[in-house]
């Protein structure tokens, strides 16, 4: 990829994506307090906050890809939809798992389930997009 992505109107600008659907990132957790709906205030039972979960999720995202990004890019979060199925306790092993499913342009849309032992307890999609870093922090200054 180069810096001098061609212009996609208003100001944007689009990389080229060298990456193909198919990529596949894990992450692992294991259940701390932290992790709980009542440390996250997102509900008040001691169960794996779905916020928590979602953040599993994404980084299983950033795993699928970061080995194949330029120095310079990253992706961030554009849309999420999870579906939490099933709670999971203190001290529960969960592991994400996300699959690169379509690259359109910028926009990385992967599917994403987390499973506790062999249940699948969330499953639902994330949607990410590739930035130049640099121009992307620009944006918080300029704001």
């Amino acid at each position: 990829m180069a810096k001098d992505w061609p212009q996609a109107g208003k100001g944007l600008t689009v990389p080229l994506v060298p990456l193909e659907s198919g990529r596949k990132g894990v992450a692992t957790l294991t259940v701390a307090e932290a992790d709980l709906a009542i440390a996250f205030r997102s509900g008040d039972v001691p169960v794996l906050a779905t916020p928590r979960l979602l953040a599993l999720a994404e980084e299983a995202t950033v795993s699928a890809v970061a080995s194949e990004l330029e120095a310079g890019t990253t992706t961030v979060g554009m849309r999420a939809h999870i579906d939490h199925l099933k709670p999971s306790g203190l001290g529960a092993q969960v592991e994400a798992t996300a699959i690169l499913e379509r690259v359109d342009g910028r926009r990385l849309t992967f599917a994403v389930e987390v499973t506790e032992a062999d249940t699948i307890i969330a499953q639902g999609q994330v949607i990410r997009v590739l930035v130049d870093t640099e121009r992307f922090l620009e944006r918080l200054q300029n704001s």
